[in-house]
């Protein structure tokens, strides 16, 4: 028996939930910029203090769209239960939706079943282009913040890469202690990544040099919301992500940092402890947002 028009035209209306993510100052899709503003602008939204949740799907005709809600915990909830393994019904209540924008700003590599493949609405339909994720094939801020990304989520694999023995040594020597040592490999970078990782041999790595002085800076003169950020590391450490124009920096309170740089494709420079890093991390920690 057919559907009445008004059942026909729910169904064009649904939403089928593929993936969601959070858009906070402590939690944003990275590769949507370097701070929560400048990912807030990539969607034209308003960067508010509480945030948004971004809910990713298709209607029934396979058209993809980004429903953005202010109800974040709903969406904190739903993702959380997803990591674990467990289903969870994402349905925002049409109250706390703040816009239905067309498009995907990021990958999204499912598709809902029974409807046609995942395509942009028609023009004509829309206020505006659709949204598309950033191009992530040549090596740039995008792939740079997402190996950043990388990196902070296989911290131990990333780590066991790095022979402390093969930094440079600091202080009576003169050299400096923000010197790159032995690079680990790249490969596992997004896009075009290094080979293995050989000492580097240069003492006072001007790149690094300028990311740990930018860092410096944002100590006395906070950054724009979200480009400092601080979340759990195991036992009393933190998991610090700093992202400034060209750079990004991960590291851990209690041990050493990575530096990604646009200048350098592909490249992951170690920097060692020494006698200055302890104190910028505990610096860059204290003004760093945290997730609630």
């Amino acid at each position: 028996m057919a559907g009445t028009d008004e059942e026909a035209t729910a169904a064009d209306e649904a939403l089928y939930v593929l993936t969601a993510a959070l858009l906070t100052p402590a939690k944003f899709p990275s590769v949507l910029g370097d701070d929560y503003p400048e990912a807030c602008a990539v969607l034209g939204l308003a960067p508010l203090a509480d945030g948004y949740g971004l809910v990713l799907g298709q209607d029934g005709e396979g058209a993809r769209w980004t429903v953005v809600v202010d109800d974040v915990s709903l969406v904190a909830v739903a993702i959380a239960s997803w990591d674990c393994g467990m289903e969870h019904d994402l349905s925002p209540d049409e109250r706390t939706v703040v816009a239905a924008l067309p498009g995907w700003p990021l990958a999204v590599a499912v598709a809902a079943p029974n409807v046609p493949a995942p395509h942009d609405p028609d023009p004509d339909t829309t206020d505006g282009p659709a949204l598309t994720p950033p191009d992530c094939e040549a090596w740039g801020p995008a792939q740079r913040r997402l190996g950043a990304d990388e990196i902070a989520l296989q911290w131990a694999v990333w780590r066991e890469q790095v022979d402390d023995t093969k930094f440079p040594a600091a202080g009576g020597s003169g050299e400096k202690p923000d010197s790159a040592g032995e690079r680990p490999t790249a490969g596992d970078l997004p896009g075009d990544g290094a080979g293995p990782g050989v000492p580097d041999g240069r003492t006072g790595h001007s790149g690094i040099r300028r990311v740990l002085a930018e860092a410096h800076a944002y100590v006395t003169s906070p950054p724009p919301l979200g480009r400092v950020r601080s979340s759990f590391a195991p036992g009393e450490a933190r998991t610090l992500r700093a992202d400034g124009p060209g750079w990004s920096l991960v590291a851990r309170t209690d041990d050493i940092a990575f530096v990604l740089l646009d200048d350098e494709p592909g490249e992951v420079l170690p920097v060692g402890r020494g006698p200055e890093l302890p104190g910028l991390l505990e610096g860059l920690d204290k003004i760093a947002v945290r997730p609630l």
